[in-house]
């Protein structure tokens, strides 16, 4: 039998899972998902369930020393409609399941689900997203490339639970997400991917670029961002071939129900062009003005 626990603060939650082997459910749209069984029988949980997501001191958005900071149990609609969530958070939302589903799903169940097809994990990870994990005992950040391990992996240990994200309060030039799935939104990604861009004296200075859904875990290179500050931005376009045949070998999509690697790695690649194109004639429109 699976019993359920229903804690009545945040520290009543880490008592809980200090001393029970337990599974955490928020919003739950991706467990769900995962312990779905026939139509009419109960989902098949391995264990017990401690549910969070009544708890309102894990119910937040802030900025915080050039931070923002989000709850754990914060929904995606509740970010959506917040003035302190980035636009390019916000643009990957939009194309994350129906609006039904965003009054119930969190940012943090999206990352903790560790899936290469996360719709937000793109932007976290230009964002520089941190997760905070705690327990009773201990309190570990982590940024999120060394938070997911692989597909469904993740450094987190039994007694531990995420608390909050943090990620960069930083505006760019020009933002960009990309997401090719089987609908609009309301569907697994084939390939998603988000871009961010600012130029400063007609160079590049900061460009940062996260491809999901082509490998085991978001692909983004910070190396190679490296290369193009200090570059002409005139020059982007002609670079467009160039960056393409850069980021080729790391683009390793597989083969699925949803698609094939060589769609994937083909849109991948087109969807970086258009980006580099996009981005360079915003900062042409910006010297204008």
């Amino acid at each position: 039998m699976v019993n359920s626990y229903i804690p009545e603060n945040y520290k009543k939650a880490l008592e809980l899972l200090a001393n029970n082997n337990l599974t955490i459910l928020a919003g739950g749209t991706d467990l769900m998902v995962k312990t779905r069984k026939w139509s009419g029988l109960a989902p098949g949980f391995n264990g017990d369930i401690l549910f969070v997501s009544q708890l309102e001191e894990l119910d937040f958005i802030r900025r915080e020393k050039g931070k923002i900071i989000i709850g754990a149990t914060t929904t995606l609609e509740k970010l959506l409609h917040d003035e302190n969530t980035p636009k390019l958070l916000k643009m990957a939302i939009t194309q994350m399941a129906s609006p039904g589903i965003r009054h119930t799903a969190t940012l943090v169940g999206n990352v903790g689900n560790a899936s290469p097809a996360g719709d937000s994990l793109p932007v976290l990870y230009v964002l520089n997203a941190k997760i905070v994990l705690e327990s009773i005992v201990a309190k570990r950040i982590l940024s999120i490339d060394e938070f997911i391990l692989g597909p469904g992996s993740k450094d987190m240990k039994s007694d531990e639970m995420i608390r909050e994200i943090i990620i960069d309060d930083v505006e760019f030039d020009f933002v960009m997400y990309e997401k090719a799935g089987g609908r609009k939104s309301d569907a697994i990604s084939k390939v998603s991917f988000a871009g961010a861009f600012t130029s400063l004296h007609g160079m590049v200075h900061d460009m940062r670029i996260a491809f999901g859904a082509v490998g085991p875990t978001i692909v983004r290179m910070k190396e190679y961002e490296a290369r193009f500050n200090e570059t002409q931005v005139w020059d982007l376009l002609r670079m467009i071939d160039i960056v393409k045949d850069l980021y080729d070998p790391r683009i390793q999509p597989i083969n699925d129900q949803r698609s094939t690697a060589e769609y994937r790695k083909t849109c991948a690649l087109n969807i970086l062009g258009k980006f580099l194109a996009e981005a360079e004639t915003s900062a042409k429109k910006g010297d204008n003005h």
